[in-house]
């Protein structure tokens, strides 16, 4: 039996870390759908107007379908 997965792309954020970004998008993907697997794809960050970092991770989420 072939398995098939639909791949859908988000950016998570975090003003703690990449992990944290990482683990906030997955959850909240999750919680729409089940997270077969996923991949972080690219990062990066910024600093806010309040001199803050903000870490930003794009991820490719793997869904069963």
């Amino acid at each position: 039996m072939n398995t098939q997965f639909e791949v859908i792309e988000r950016v998570g954020t975090s003003n703690v870390s990449s992990s944290e970004a990482i683990k906030d998008v997955v959850k909240k993907a999750h919680e729409e759908f089940r997270v077969s697997w996923f991949e972080a794809i690219e990062e990066r960050g910024r600093v806010t107007q309040d001199g803050e970092i903000e870490f930003q991770v794009k991820v490719k989420i793997g869904k069963k379908i």
